[in-house]
C-alpha cells in the first residue's frame, strides 16, 4: 500500500521532487519516524502529527481551489484563503502552492525549463555539487545562514542556488534573508523550483519581498520600530522601561530573526504560506504580533517571563520567547492579522517616509554613493540622445542632462525612451493611459504655448489609478516620495517632496503624489495642484501644493499645453 495525497499524487514520488530532506539527527525526524510507522508513508520532508490527531478533520482548501482564485485575479480572496486554512506542516499542497504563489510575482519572460542548469553550468562548469565547500555570494550573512534542518547535502544545495542567484542579479549588495527563505523553499520543492521562486521574489512587480541593500535592511527594522509605537504601544513602552535609551532601538535591528530564526518550524510555515502572496508586510504583522504576545505572557501571573529575567537578557528576550512560543501557527496569525488600521498603503507610507530621510542623511553625511550609471559619464548613451534629439520638441540635449543628474540613482541604470507625445499620438487622455500606464517610472514633459517648459517625475503606474484598498475603494491619490516636479524654463529647479526634509506636520495632505481618471490628472496637491491637465490634454492649471511646496510652475497659473511628451525608461540593448 502506498500512501497518496488528496489529489492522488504517491507521498513516495511527491517526496523525490525535493532535492533534500531534513537532518536525521534532529527532533524532526525522530517523530515523522514515528508517522511513517503508522502511515508507511516514505520520507515526507517535515511532519506534523496532527495528520495523525482523531476527531473532525480541517476543511482544508486544496491547491486547485487556491489556483483558480490567482488565475482570475482574486488576490484578496486568495490572501483570505493563505491566511485561514491550516494546512499540517508537512501538507503535499505546498509543493505546487508555493511555486504558484512565487511565480505569481515574477517579472519579464518566463524561464524556459533547463534555464537553471545552464546558469550552473556557467556558474561551476558542471552540474554535480563539488565537493568542497561553495563560496557564497558577499551579499550573504554568515550569521544567519540559517539551514532548518536540511542535511549536508541540502545545504550545499542551497549554497548553489543563493550562488547562481547572485551570480544573476549583480545588484544585489546586501541580503541576509535570501539564504534563509532559500533554505525553507528547499524542503518542499526542487533545486530548479527553488530557483525559479527566489528569482520572482528579488524583482518582484509591485511588492517587496527580500530587501537586497545595507540601506533598506536598515529601513526595515526602522519601519517596524515606527508601526510598533502606535499598534503594539503597550509592548514597546514595556521594553523602553526595561533598556532606557539606545538599547530598545537595538532590539529593533533583530526583527525579521525573531520571525526567521526564532519561530518553531510548524509556526515558520504558516507563515510563509501568507508571505509568498502577500510579501514583506507579512513579516511586519507577525513580529509585532510577537511583541503583543510577548508583553501579554511576560506581564501575566506566574510567568517565567519576569521583568528582571528579561532585562538580565535583555537582547536574547524576544529570540527566546519566539522558540518557545506558547500559542499555535493559527493563533499566532490570527493576532498578526487581527491588528487593526495597519494597511498596506500605511506601511508602505511609513517605509518610504524611513528611507527618504536615510537617503537625505547619507547625502548630507557625505557618505559613498552607488555608482549612477552604466553609461560613460553618468549619462544616456548617446543612442540614445541622439533619439532624444530627433523625437522631442521639449527637450535639448543640456536639458536632458539636467534632468538626468535629478533622476533617482537607480534609474540611470537605464535609458530614456519616448512612449508618447501629442505631435504623433494625438490629445486624447485615453490615448495616453493606453501608451503609458503599465510603465514604471515615466517623465511627463510640458511645453506651453509660452514656451515654459516644465513636468514631473511621476514614480508609480498610472494604472494605479484603478487600483482598490482593502475595502474595494478606489483611492484617489497614488505614487511615492520619489515622485518630484521640475521647471527647466525659463527658471531651472527641482521640488521634492517635502517628507524627505522630514514631517512637517502637513499630514495627508504632504502625500498628495498623482491622480488620475477618464476626465483628469493630477500631480501634487494640498491647498492647490501642482499641475493638473484636462481630459482633451489643451489646458491646465499650477499652484502652489503642499505635498512639493513649489511655486506655480508658469507665471500665469492657468497654460495652453502645446506639447505632452511622457519618456520612459528601458534596460540598455
Amino acid at each position: 500500500m502506498v500512501a497518496k495525497t488528496p489529489e492522488g499524487i504517491s507521498l513516495e514520488n511527491l517526496s523525490k521532487r525535493a532535492s533534500v530532506y531534513i537532518d536525521p539527527d534532529c527532533d524532526l525526524y525522530l517523530e515523522l519516524q514515528y508517522l511513517q510507522s503508522r502511515t508507511e508513508l516514505n520520507k515526507c520532508t517535515c511532519f506534523d502529527l496532527r495528520l495523525l490527531a482523531p476527531g473532525k478533520k480541517p476543511n482544508l482548501k486544496t491547491f486547485q481551489d487556491v489556483q483558480s482564485l490567482i488565475q482570475q485575479g482574486k488576490k484578496r480572496e486568495a490572501k483570505l484563503v493563505l491566511r485561514e486554512n491550516s494546512w499540517p506542516t508537512n501538507s503535499p499542497i505546498r509543493s505546487q502552492l508555493w511555486p504558484a504563489l512565487c511565480t505569481q510575482h515574477h517579472v519579464g519572460k518566463t524561464m524556459l525549463d533547463g534555464f537553471y542548469w545552464d546558469m550552473v553550468n556557467q556558474v561551476f562548469g558542471t552540474t554535480e555539487l563539488p565537493e568542497k565547500p561553495i563560496m557564497l555570494p558577499p551579499f550573504v550573512d554568515s550569521t544567519h545562514c540559517l539551514p532548518y534542518h536540511l542535511t549536508r547535502k541540502g545545504r550545499a544545495v542551497a549554497d548553489r542556488v543563493v550562488s547562481v542567484l547572485g551570480y544573476a542579479c549583480p545588484d544585489i549588495t546586501y541580503s541576509p534573508t535570501l539564504y534563509p527563505i532559500t533554505a525553507i523553499l528547499l524542503h518542499f520543492m526542487s533545486e530548479e523550483e527553488c530557483y525559479h521562486c527566489m528569482a520572482s521574489l528579488v524583482a518582484p512587480k509591485d511588492k517587496v519581498f527580500i530587501t537586497q541593500t545595507k540601506l533598506l535592511y536598515e529601513v526595515t527594522w526602522k519601519t517596524v520600530m515606527q508601526i510598533a509605537k502606535k499598534h503594539a504601544k503597550s509592548a514597546v513602552l514595556y521594553l523602553s522601561r526595561l533598556c532606557p535609551g539606545q538599547k530598545a532601538e537595538r532590539i529593533f535591528m533583530d526583527w525579521c530573526w525573531w520571525v526567521l530564526g526564532g519561530l518553531p518550524f510548524p509556526h515558520l510555515v504558516r507563515v510563509m504560506d501568507c508571505f509568498f502572496h502577500e510579501g514583506i508586510k507579512v513579516f511586519y504583522r507577525v513580529a509585532l504580533a510577537i511583541l503583543i504576545l510577548f508583553h501579554k505572557h511576560s506581564t501575566a501571573t506566574n510567568s517565567e517571563w519576569d521583568a528582571d529575567t528579561i532585562k538580565n537578557d535583555i537582547d536574547n528576550a524576544l529570540p527566546k520567547f519566539c522558540k518557545h512560543i506558547p500559542v499555535s501557527p493559527t493563533k499566532l496569525l490570527r493576532t498578526a492579522f487581527s491588528i487593526r488600521a495597519l494597511s498596506s498603503t500605511y506601511i508602505s507610507r511609513i517605509f518610504l517616509k524611513t528611507e527618504m530621510v536615510l537617503k537625505s542623511k547619507s547625502v548630507l553625511s557625505g557618505s559613498k554613493q552607488m555608482v549612477r550609471s552604466r553609461s560613460s559619464d553618468n549619462l544616456p548613451t548617446s543612442q540614445s540622445q541622439v533619439n532624444v534629439q530627433m523625437m522631442s520638441h521639449t527637450l535639448t540635449i543640456r536639458e536632458l542632462f539636467t534632468l538626468w543628474s535629478w533622476l533617482p540613482v537607480r534609474i540611470t541604470m537605464y535609458q530614456p525612451v519616448l512612449l508618447y507625445t501629442t505631435e504623433e499620438h494625438g490629445c486624447s487622455l485615453t490615448t495616453f493611459y493606453v501608451r503609458v500606464e503599465q510603465h514604471e517610472p515615466t517623465l511627463l514633459m510640458i511645453k506651453t504655448c509660452n514656451n515654459e517648459v516644465f513636468g514631473a517625475y511621476c514614480s508609480s503606474r498610472w494604472f494605479e489609478r484603478n487600483l482598490k484598498d482593502d475595502r474595494g475603494q478606489r483611492q484617489a491619490y497614488f505614487g511615492t516620495g520619489e515622485t518630484f516636479l521640475f521647471s527647466l524654463y525659463p527658471e531651472r529647479a527641482k521640488y521634492p517632496w517635502v517628507g524627505i526634509e522630514g514631517d512637517k506636520g502637513l499630514g495627508h495632505a504632504s502625500e498628495l503624489f498623482m491622480a488620475a481618471d477618464s476626465k483628469m490628472i493630477t500631480i501634487g496637491g494640498g491647498q492647490g495642484q501642482a499641475i493638473w491637465m484636462d481630459e482633451n490634454i489643451r489646458f491646465g492649471k499650477t499652484d502652489r501644493c503642499q505635498t512639493f511646496n513649489n511655486p506655480p510652475l508658469c507665471v500665469s497659473g492657468d497654460f495652453e499645453i502645446r506639447v505632452l511628451e511622457v519618456y520612459g525608461f528601458v534596460e540598455c540593448e
